[in-house]
């Protein structure tokens, strides 16, 4: 069985002050995608501890410091890294990371932790940025499955689905995240064959959510997004034998504002 763990932590050092920790020595995952790491990779090792192995792809483009950085730490060896997607200027946002995983009978499974721009539909250039970068997603995704090899996108996508991903959808029609140019997006992607686990193992909803603002009830009355993902390939997704939103069981409890989505596969 392989076990992978998605989520936003939201700063590693804070996600780790806040108690992650216990939950990483609890879950003890196979595969582990990070988003918004915000830390260098000496910073990320340091916290993670144990035997890891490690790609990492810090933001480098000013203004992405403090918002972005994607982590694929794996327990089996990784055999090539790659951090391009897409045109040039996406290069050193910290938004993309690949690793290409030895499995146990030595196929490659391709793993990759992105984070998506939020967007601002009140910024018509901001928004058309996350769109090029959907764009781009599809374009490497094509690519990358092209060969049969297993892929598995995972990450914080930043955009919910159908009405039955976030609890506000009828006061969020008109906003980024919940736009019908973002939800056909994943439309495309998953009649292409790609598979959103979290949907298929998570019944037909509402929810489960895996987004909770920190502030006022929205966590206590479940008033989340779900936004955080594990999207295989066909032969993949076949493998899945579970899928779940690994909820805090109180806000005390949270240590991020996003929750983990982890799967098992049988490999």
């Amino acid at each position: 069985m392989l076990k992978v763990a998605t989520v936003n932590v939201n700063g590693v050092r804070a996600a780790y002050r806040r108690g992650m920790a216990t939950w990483l020595e609890q879950t003890d995952p196979d595969l582990l995608l990070l988003q918004e790491v915000r830390a260098t990779d000496e910073v990320l090792r340091d916290h993670l501890g144990g035997d890891w192995h490690l790609a990492h792809a810090e933001p480098v483009i000013e203004g992405s410091k403090g918002r972005a950085g994607v982590a694929v730490a794996s327990r089996r060896p990784i055999k090539a890294e790659r951090i391009e997607v897409g045109p040039g200027r996406f290069s050193g946002s910290g938004r993309w990371v690949e690793a290409e995983v030895v499995l146990d009978d030595g196929s490659p499974l391709t793993a990759v932790s992105t984070y998506v721009f939020t967007g601002e539909f009140e910024t018509p250039p901001r928004q058309a940025e996350k769109y090029a970068f959907l764009d781009a997603i599809t374009e490497r995704l094509t690519a990358l499955r092209a060969d049969g090899r297993h892929v598995l996108l995972c990450g914080d996508l930043n955009i919910a689905h159908r009405e039955e991903d976030l609890k506000a959808w009828k006061a969020n029609r008109k906003k980024s995240g919940f736009l019908p140019e973002e939800r056909a997006w994943l439309d495309r992607l998953f009649a292409a064959g790609w598979v959103d686990l979290g949907r298929r193992f998570g019944g037909d909803g509402p929810g489960p959510y895996s987004w909770w603002s920190w502030r006022g009830k929205a966590f206590d009355n479940d008033a989340g997004w779900r936004i955080d993902y594990q999207i295989a390939s066909p032969g993949l997704a076949a493998a899945a034998r579970s899928c779940v939103v690994d909820r805090a069981p109180t806000y005390a409890e949270r240590w991020s504002d996003h929750a983990p989505v982890v799967a098992t596969y049988e490999l």
